[in-house]
């Protein structure tokens, strides 16, 4: 399979595909859908790794039941190099395994920026299959700091059916799809698409209305990925820090389908698109 490794990749020379988890607007389980899709991935034997972009309202550790560990450090070459930390056959990172779950991060945009470029950058990855960066919801330094640091294969939009959801989904996908950025999306993924009983699992109400992402992804030409309805066990996973694809028979058919189809999209991706180069910084 064609991929970009080393395609200008300098900071992750060992990533064949780097997809950016991204959403127009905040509260859509973006990190929901990151976590339990990294961790479905690798499940179906692929090694995977997640950094948590979200610098300001880091979300991942708590879900991934992991934010009262802390990285190690080694020393590589006379530079002190983070060690990611593994769970659920995944290597995880994110600025809250370095600060107090109670801190907050207070910081302007730049200091984000090298914040990520340090996770990225300072950290002994290895040899990885996926690698995927939770966005922060909107479009920000961040998002360009990405596109300036690596080459990303794709992006995936969150969102749900929800009309000022979309309309937000919509804003991510002009900012990837832009002259200046360029970066393929992959695909949508409609979280909460519909509302599912524990004792009534036959059962749908569309309480964000049906479809949305649907009538989205026609209009701008892209597939819908998944369909990921609300059940109760994916609200008491991410507080619990066991995500629902690891032990939820339903939920965990739901991600794996996920899965399959964003590995397929991603084999097309690469054969049938040049890979994407790194944004250059450009000053007049």
């Amino acid at each position: 399979m064609n991929n970009q490794k080393d395609q200008g990749n300098k900071y992750l020379p060992g990533v064949k595909n780097i997809i950016a988890i991204a959403s127009g607007k905040g509260g859509v389980g973006k990190s929901t859908i990151a976590s339990n899709l990294a961790i479905a991935i690798a499940k179906l034997g692929h090694k995977v790794g997640i950094i948590d972009a979200d610098i300001f309202g880091p979300s991942i550790p708590k879900m991934l039941g992991v934010e009262d560990e802390r990285p190690q450090v080694k020393r590589l070459e006379n530079k002190d190099i983070i060690v990611p930390i593994q769970k659920y056959e995944i290597k995880i990172l994110s600025i809250g395994l370095f600060i107090s779950r109670f801190d907050a991060t207070v910081w302007r945009g730049p200091m984000a920026s090298k914040v990520l470029q340090q996770l990225i950058r300072d950290t002994d990855w290895g040899e990885l299959d996926y690698m995927f960066f939770d966005l922060p919801p909107g479009t920000s330094d961040i998002h360009l700091t990405l596109v300036q640091t690596v080459p990303v294969t794709g992006a995936i939009i969150v969102s749900t059916p929800q009309d000022i959801a979309l309309a937000d989904a919509i804003k991510g996908i002009s900012m990837f799809r832009g002259e200046a950025i360029n970066v393929p999306i992959l695909g949508l993924v409609e979280n909460m698409s519909w509302f599912t009983p524990e004792e009534l699992p036959d059962k749908k109400y569309y309480i964000f209305g049906k479809d949305g992402c649907k009538k989205i992804a026609e209009k701008f030409d892209v597939p819908v990925l998944g369909q990921i309805p609300i059940v109760q066990s994916i609200r008491e996973g991410g507080d619990s820090g066991v995500p629902p694809v690891i032990n939820n028979e339903i939920i965990g058919k739901s991600f794996k389908d996920l899965a399959y189809n964003v590995i397929k999209r991603v084999e097309y991706r690469n054969k049938h698109m040049k890979p994407t180069k790194i944004v250059e910084i450009t000053k007049k």
